[in-house]
């Protein structure tokens, strides 16, 4: 029986060509396999754990149980190369290419501009791409499912979502049913854009009514739909004939044999059990979603692996008498389209349990994960947050085990699982079989899961309950209720159930049950988890809302004797009713180019991002993607695991023994000096003491990046622990601050609070945020073998920073360390310094072997090590008058910097330069304070400080609303700011557009018109509430360091008249290199075909200023521009001599003439320069300014919030291009909604970040943008301060989305009034769904009392 010594052959299919592997290991996933053995890059890595969907590809198999091929998504990095065998593997090289055609998947992401930083795109092409597949005409809700687990950082979804409705068979206009109630075109026909402004077309504020001579057009098409080639499905590639015929052939049982791992593949229930009689230790594998994370992120080791995947009985479905038996290896997509069907054929009171199981799919995981997970996996994973074993246990499902010993049935109750991911299965017994049972008449049964984010989230708690009734009554025969996110493992409420029995289905009931769960669901203060009280009120809430829902089934059912219970009060029914999305709408409203711009003068058009068509293809090169050279290293990082301690000893000999290691590199191996940081404050590698988890020690070198990985596990620290500061908290206690301490004072703050009638103070906590852009930090090094030179391929923002930091611990000058960038996939300012922590170490790696290395960091070292945006404290005291003017301003900023000064200087001058946003402030006092800490060095990060410093602003804004009872628009409106005003910084505001683009916000989204809808609905709805907030932002340009507002440009002519250009500034994904060769092509009166750029490096443009600040546009344009009228002086005498002729004409007689064609370009902004002392000087070049308007609906039960509708007006000045403006105003908004309400990261009161990856931290994905959303460009405001009069715009609009945290803020205080309470409540950002729930009290939060701080140690802690 023992599998065969020489290993089997695995053949398998990519992209149509057959592949035959001899050697293949267990422990390679499908992504590995793809990218270094056969070279296919376009599949990328984002986060190894199959949450972010960068890796997905179509996997197509002939199922013979089914006779029919299948095409299913799935996540390449969790995928075993090993159950690939007569499989076919389509990837996004293998659909379309820029050479031949692109598919149209591909062609209409790019067009719609649903590809910015393009590293998600491949992904998200072919979850599309297999949804064409199984459905050529899908509806738009299948779309928006697709994309369940797909995620993308930079373009706010929108576009992606828009490009790809075209496909949809219900696609009209706004996505509203055609001429439907809401639908854009019921109100006019002619209106071409779905209501222009927003405002009702052509009603008395239309922007559409003007008369057309004197008013701008208005245009809402970034893309003609017209010109997409059309979908044909019969010219998809066919499913390779050679695996059909495989499949009559009987299989054998296949062996497969690694370093560490064999795989076992069998064929008959009989060898499998035969298998694991012999190896009882052995894991079953079926999709490796968790066995594959257990390995990669756990560190586990499985030495016997069993792929049950090809045996019948464990696939099969059988409905039986009592329910559907599905085969322990069904996948759950299989499982749903099964109990789909019975749901729609069978009466409604037999499915129960099958639409609470439907309930709970439809928020598992994402498509890739359900299309591989099996039932069995899921059951005996025995997790304790599993969405479905609350639900299998409160039905009774039965589950048949198989051993040798025979088979048993057991009922899946409380004794079933006996200890944390333990279950009653013995090690030889095989799960076989799961019956979901039918439920009977009078019987009831409901499935609640509530999470951080709504799509592919684990729950924070969920449940599955069952009651059933005696016949013709309202009274309990039985009541199963069962938990998960409440204990190490899936609970049933024992107690509470018996108590119930045989009571009627009333008020006291509901009572009763509450006080008892809220005894019996107890959870210690100090649980794993956290969020103790969030949990526990959730368990009560969960058992409402199923004893509402109950009640209004009994009375539909009874509707005869209605004597047997009271009905549901109206203002309840919404409390019952389950998620629903609406189909969404959206338009994006932007300024045509004048009349008469020459049609090749691309300025001011919508024109695509130059990479998308390559980036929607696979074909657009990262860091990463770069070849792998002859004998090149990868190198793994070896990080501390101690907040704050001595190192005592480092052993690496341990590593020696796994193959292929090279060496470990640590402080001894720095041939220049390890010393770095922008303020010299930090090291290499740490030499004698750690200041945070995830300080770089030392490195190790492998042949592969396997290998490096577990060597670096092998290397052994000994520490000697000292004492950490985690939090700002603590910071404060001991006075650990860096010293530089800003203030900016004006007028007389004393004074001013005299004179005010009323003085509110208090304060507000920022949590701090990850980045999380798709691509993780990347560095290949390549040494050159001669003087010192070296050249760096880096994915970085700032290339000036990581060559000098590189020559200087490599003892060179700079002039011998050449860096280049050809794209990033997203940056967001993590990249703007923080790289160079990872770079360096690979310089001096590649220095000390003289071999190229490469190293990509893993998501979960990515977040751990590299550090975020600043967590702060803001304390306030504001003095105001009786109509809400304000008076009077005292305020404190606490950062948290981490263990090392970075950019935490910078950030705080903009937070303190940002304390007024957009209100006028007579008196301000102001302190700003970094705390150090051990935390590993917190950074830039788009907006820089200014949110923050904005966030607290408009927290006491609405406090100071609430107080004086004034509505809060019109508060904000008074405080507003006046062209010609004077800021708290003394800077005089010209151009003020503000006050037009609140005007126009308040008009576009109907404010006053649906405040009183609000009103109306949170009137009727007890457990609902709707909340809209309008807010204003101002936001200043430029570096606040003033020597860094410069920038310069390279351009060569080549004699065939093509350009090629190089500037200063790097590409990711923000379109920079798009709007430079705009500005070319306009400078030099060419169309853009003729120019190029083809990457950013040290040695075309030397001390580049970060691509950061959202200046690089307007810095980098104006050196472009010069550079280009250089060359066009040059060319003066040429074109007079010649008039008529071509562009290339001129340029052939110039080099004939021996002129130069080649130009430097340089440009500075001038008369910047501010001094906090004397609080003179202008910080600031311009500003940009934006109005958002957000409504939201909140459910006061479980803290769960939807986004439903958001306005955005924007000045951009006169935009360079409206599609890639509007593009970064969406992802911006949409990256702030993660700021402000979704994104949390948690450490431990050691200082140990527990959110290290996509599956504990959450940023928004597409079902969490505003269901209808808006954005008008303000038109008519040209800005004399910026290349061809436009704006920045990459970081003001991020703080549009308070408006959401203000507007659920709004939605809680109505909550509040219904329970009573009316005064001024504190709510910390971000607004997740617990700190809802904590703030919307009632009695059911009253139930379950907080434990008083400092008599237990918490789980997490508020760093």
């Amino acid at each position: 029986m023992a599998p065969n010594k020489t290993g089997d052959e695995l053949v398998f299919f990519v992209n149509g060509k057959k592949v035959v592997e001899k050697d293949a290991d267990p422990e390679t996933t499908l992504l590995t396999y793809l990218r270094r053995k056969l070279g296919l890059c376009g599949t990328k890595l984002g986060c190894g754990e199959g949450g972010c969907g960068a890796c997905t590809v179509m996997i197509s198999k002939y199922d013979p149980f089914r006779k029919k091929i299948l095409h299913h998504t799935a996540n390449a990095c969790l995928f075993p190369l090993c159950a690939l065998h007569h499989v076919a593997v389509t990837t996004v090289e293998g659909i379309g290419n820029t050479k031949s055609r692109l598919h149209p998947a591909q062609e209409r992401i790019a067009k719609s501009h649903g590809s910015q930083c393009g590293f998600c795109t491949p992904g998200i092409v072919m979850s599309m791409y297999t949804l064409l597949r199984n459905k050529p005409e899908p509806q738009m809700e299948d779309i928006e499912d697709a994309f369940q687990g797909n995620l993308c950082r930079c373009t706010g979804y929108r576009p992606i979502l828009e490009g790809y409705r075209t496909f949809a068979k219900d696609m009209n206009c706004c996505g509203r049913v055609a001429n439907g109630t809401g639908c854009c075109r019921s109100e006019r026909e002619n209106s071409m854009n779905g209501g222009c402004c927003g405002g009702k077309t052509n009603g008395p504020d239309c922007c559409m009514n003007g008369k057309e001579d004197n008013v701008t057009m208005m245009s809402s098409s970034l893309f003609n739909s017209s010109e997409f080639q059309p979908l044909d499905p019969t010219q998809e590639p066919i499913f390779p004939p050679e695996l059909m015929t495989q499949s009559n052939k009987q299989q054998k049982q296949l062996c497969f044999k690694g370093e560490r791992v064999m795989w076992i593949q069998p064929t008959t229930l009989k060898e499998l059990v035969a298998l694991k009689s012999q190896y009882p230790g052995a894991k079953l594998v079926v999709g490796n979603t968790e066995v594959g994370i257990e390995m990669r992120l756990k560190n586990m080791l499985y030495p016997v692996i069993i792929a049950p995947a090809w045996i019948s009985e464990m696939n099969a479905v059988q409905h039986t008498e009592t329910g559907v038996t599905f085969g322990a290896a069904c996948t759950l997509s299989s499982v749903e389209e099964v109990l789909r069907k019975a749901v729609a054929e069978l009466p409604p009171y037999k499915t129960e349990v099958f639409q609470a199981v439907l309930e709970q799919l439809r928020w598992f995981a994402g498509p890739q994960i359900r299309n591989v997970a099996a039932l069995g996996g899921n059951i005996m994973t025995a997790s304790p947050i599993s969405d479905l074993n609350p639900v299998l246990m409160a039905s009774g499902s039965k589950l048949t085990l198989v051993s040798n010993g025979g088979k048993r049935t057991i009922t899946m109750d409380e004794k079933f699982f006996t200890g944390y991911r333990k279950t009653v299965v013995k090690p030889e017994e095989i799960l076989l079989s799961v019956e979901i049972p039918y439920s009977k008449k009078g019987e009831y049964f409901s499935a609640f899961k509530q999470a951080s984010r709504r799509e592919d989230d684990i729950a924070i708690v969920t449940c599955g309950m069952r009651v059933l009734f005696q016949d013709g009554t309202s009274r309990v025969e039985e009541i199963k209720l069962s938990y998960g996110g409440m204990a190490p493992t899936t609970v049933l409420a024992l107690k509470t159930c018996q108590e119930l029995t045989g009571r009627d289905w009333n008020e006291k009931l509901l009572q009763d049950a509450c006080h008892l769960l809220a005894g019996e669901m107890d959870l210690s203060p100090s649980a794993p988890g956290g969020m103790v009280d969030f949990r526990r009120t959730l368990t009560l809430s969960f058992f409402f809302k199923f004893y509402l829902t109950v009640l209004q089934k009994l009375s539909k059912n009874h509707h005869g004797t209605n004597n047997l219970c009271e009905p549901v009060p109206s203002n309840y029914i919404s409390a019952t009713e389950l998620f629903h999305k609406d189909p969404i709408a959206n338009a994006q409203l932007f300024q045509e180019v004048p009349r008469g711009q020459a049609v090749e003068d691309m300025v001011g058009r919508p024109l695509m991002h130059v990479s998308a068509a390559k980036q929607a293809c696979g074909e657009a090169v990262y860091c990463d993607d770069i070849p792998h050279y002859e004998n090149e290293l990868y190198l793994t990082l070896v990080t501390s695991t101690k907040a704050h301690a001595k190192i005592l000893s480092v052993d690496a000999s341990e590593a020696q023994s796994v193959p292929g290691f090279v060496c470990f590199v640590s402080a001894k191996d720095v041939p220049g000096s390890n010393i770095t940081g922008i303020a010299n404050d930090e090291t290499v590698f740490a030499e004698d003491v750690v200041t945070c988890v995830g300080h770089i020690i030392g490195a190790v070198l492998a042949d592969t990046q396997e290998h490096s990985r577990r060597a670096a596990k092998a290397v052994k620290i000994k520490y000697e622990e000292l004492k950490p500061i985690v939090t700002i908290q603590e910071a404060i206690e001991k006075r650990s601050f860096l010293k530089s301490i800003k203030r900016i004072n004006k007028g007389d703050v004393k004074k001013g609070f005299e004179e005010s009638d009323h003085i509110l103070e208090g304060e507000m906590y920022l949590g701090g945020q990850e980045h999380f852009y798709l691509e993780t930090h990347c560095t290949v090094a390549v040494p050159k073998g001669e003087d010192g030179e070296m050249e760096l391929f880096v994915s970085t923002q700032n290339l000036m920073k990581t060559q000098e930091f590189a020559a200087n611990a490599l003892g060179v000058p700079s002039n011998r360390v050449v860096v280049r960038v050809k794209r990033m996939g997203g940056g967001f300012g993590g990249k703007e310094t923080r790289n160079t922590i990872l770079t360096t170490a690979v310089a001096v790696a590649a220095f000390k072997t003289g071999r190229p290395v490469r190293c990509m960091l893993d998501r979960d070292e990515d977040m751990l090590i590299s550090g975020g945006r600043h967590p702060f404290l803001g304390r306030y005291k504001v003095g105001f008058m009786k109509n809400g003017k304000v008076k009077s301003l005292e305020v404190s900023y606490y950062s948290n910097g981490g263990n090392s000064v970075d950019l935490s200087y910078g950030v705080m001058d903009r937070a303190l330069l940002h304390l007024d946003n957009s209100y006028n402030i007579p008196n301000v006092s102001s302190v700003g304070i970094v705390c150090k800490t051990n935390l590993p060095s917190n950074t830039a990060f788009r907006g820089f400080g200014g949110p923050q410093g904005m966030m607290i602003a408009e927290c006491w804004m609405s406090d100071l609303a609430q107080k004086c009872g004034l509505p809060p628009e019109e508060v904000r409106k008074l405080n507003l700011y006046h062209e010609g005003d004077l800021t708290h910084f003394n800077q005089k505001l010209e151009g003020f557009t503000l006050r037009r683009c609140w005007d126009e916000c308040l008009s576009s989204s109907s404010y006053h018109a649906r405040k009183k809808l609000i009103e109306e609905f949170n009137k009727q709805n007890r457990w609902k509430k709707r909340g809209m907030c309008i807010i204003p932002t101002k936001f200043g340009i430029s570096f606040t360091i003033p020597f860094l507002n410069q920038a310069g440009a390279l351009v060569h002519v080549y004699t065939d008249g093509s350009v090629l250009l190089t500037h200063g500034g790097t590409e990711m994904g923000q379109g920079l290199h798009t709007k430079m060769i705009q500005v070319a092509s306009r400078s030099l009166g060419i169309p853009t075909s003729k120019i190029y750029i083809s990457e950013t490096s040290t040695n075309t443009v030397p001390n580049t200023s970060p691509t950061a600040a959202s200046v690089s546009a307007d810095i980098n344009g104006m050196a472009v521009h010069n550079a280009c009228q250089t060359i066009l002086k040059r060319l003066e005498p040429i074109k007079q001599s010649n008039p008529k002729g071509s562009w290339e004409d001129w340029i052939k007689a110039a080099y004939e003439n021996c002129v130069s064609l080649s130009a430097t370009g340089f440009y500075k902004i001038p008369d910047l320069g501010y001094d906090f002392e004397k609080n003179e000087g202008k910080p600031f070049c311009y500003f940009s300014y934006g109005v958002a308007c957000s409504e939201v609906e909140i459910d006061c039960l479980t803290g769960d919030h939807k986004n439903i509708r958001t306005d955005i007006v924007m000045d951009v000045g006169t935009s360079l291009n409206p599609a890639i403006d509007i593009g970064q105003i969406e992802g911006a908004f949409v990256q702030g909604l993660g700021l402000f309400t979704m994104e949390e990261l948690r450490y431990s009161p050691e200082g140990n970040l527990y959110t290290r990856g996509p599956g504990m931290y959450k940023i928004p994905a597409f079902g969490d943008i505003p269901t209808e959303f808006y954005v008008l460009l303000l038109r008519d405001c040209p800005n004399s301060k910026a290349i061809y009069s436009s704006k920045a715009v990459g970081e003001p609009p991020l703080f549009l989305s308070a408006s959401v945290f203000y507007a659920i803020k709004d939605a809680i205080y109505s909550a509040r009034r219904d329970a009573g309470l009316t005064e001024l409540f504190r709510l910390d950002s971000p607004a997740t769904a617990e700190r809802i729930r904590n703030a919307c009290v009632d009695i059911f939060t009253k139930m379950c009392p907080s434990a008083e701080p400092g008599t237990f140690k918490p789980w997490s802690v508020r760093v």
